[in-house]
């Protein structure tokens, strides 16, 4: 149940319409693997080519040394869980868990052992003589993966298994598949469009646009160190700000309207007077009380949201930047209040004008 999965050059193509045009990608063995992007980037085609439910055109898919492209799909070994849940809703929950495994022919006490150990595991045991249609959204989830996973599959395959879900449901299921992928070991490549809820259960995320990897790395480095400027906005919330890079001592430094960020690690490709796109999460402006630091602003307005506040503060540059402070115990800022701000300057991101290419070290 720990298969690695080699994808070499992968080509997927309508006619002339080209929809992944090269692409390579390694998942190692046990991995919770996520592809995440925006709807149309090319995530569930991939996923559907590694299940055999779409054409290859170009490349070459392994699981571990075997070569799958020509291998049936019901050949690779895998479990696939879907959007809309596609469980039978003439059969009970245990006759769904059962499915897979009397498709195989096994013997009956293997199939009973099976199905009462996945019906346990999803604690969908008491609901296991009920129909489909008298079970709630992540009851029906539940009874999906463990129809998946009863078969002992290589590989398993999960295309936006929760987006039909509420939002509390969601967050309760991926604890839930995130537990039993690291409690079974067994090799999973993921597709959603939610940055959360790919960052929440993880181990590794590719992030795509177009039909291209943009960057792969975990949800830590992708947040931290974006490769480009798409990745750095589709993961988690940030300011971008058109800036300069200045002279500062013996180095460079970000200008931010006469208030200048010192950079200690900018890559060689970083040269006084150009142009940049500084991206700044909320939380890594700092509002200071000591007024001739930093820079200025307004507050526009505030949410105060428990632990910490959401503040859309305007520059004195007309830029309107979102701050994310831990909230205060005395009292929120008001509306109109004037405000001074630092900047982490070892946390923030410098990428080139047109967002390309980062110019951290």
């Amino acid at each position: 149940m720990n298969v690695e999965i080699k994808i070499n050059h992968a080509l997927k193509k309508y006619g002339e319409n080209v929809i992944i045009p090269d692409l390579s990608v390694d998942i190692k063995p046990g991995e919770f693997f996520t592809l995440l992007g925006p709807s149309g980037c090319g995530k569930t085609t991939l996923l559907r080519m590694i299940a055999g439910f779409n054409s290859i055109e170009g490349g070459d898919f392994y699981f571990g040394d075997r070569r799958i492209n020509d291998l049936d799909p019901s050949k690779r070994n895998i479990g696939m869980v879907f959007q809309n849940y596609a469980i039978f809703p003439h059969l009970t929950v245990k006759k769904n868990v059962a499915f897979g495994l009397q498709n195989r022919k096994l013997p009956k006490d293997k199939i009973e052992t099976q199905t009462e150990k996945f019906l346990n595991m999803m604690k969908i045991k008491e609901y296991q003589d009920r129909l489909p249609d008298r079970l709630s959204g992540g009851q029906q989830q539940r009874v999906a993966l463990a129809r998946a996973l009863a078969i002992e599959p290589d590989v398993l395959l999960m295309d936006e298994p929760l987006s039909n879900l509420d939002a509390k449901l969601r967050v309760e299921m991926r604890e839930v598949i995130k537990e039993i992928q690291n409690e079974l070991g067994i090799t999973t490549v993921y597709v959603t469009h939610d940055q959360e809820e790919a960052m929440a259960v993880s181990d590794r995320i590719a992030v795509m646009s177009a039909g291209v990897i943009q960057q792969i790395g975990t949800p830590k480095m992708l947040y931290q160190r974006p490769a480009n400027l798409f990745v750095s906005t589709f993961i988690g919330r940030t300011n971008v700000l058109e800036k300069k890079l200045v002279r500062s001592g013996n180095g460079l430094a970000v200008d931010f309207g006469g208030y200048q960020v010192p950079m200690n690690n900018l890559s060689g490709e970083a040269v006084e007077g150009q142009t940049v796109q500084a991206s700044v999460r909320p939380e890594e402006f700092v509002i200071t009380d000591k007024g001739d630091v930093g820079v200025e602003g307004k507050v526009e307005f505030s949410t105060f949201l428990g632990l910490n506040t959401h503040y859309l503060v305007r520059l004195a540059s007309g830029e309107r930047v979102e701050i994310i402070q831990e909230s205060r115990i005395d009292d929120i800022l008001e509306k109109g209040s004037t405000v001074r701000m630092t900047v982490k300057g070892e946390k923030i991101n410098i990428f080139t004008q047109d967002g390309s290419k980062s110019l951290i070290a």
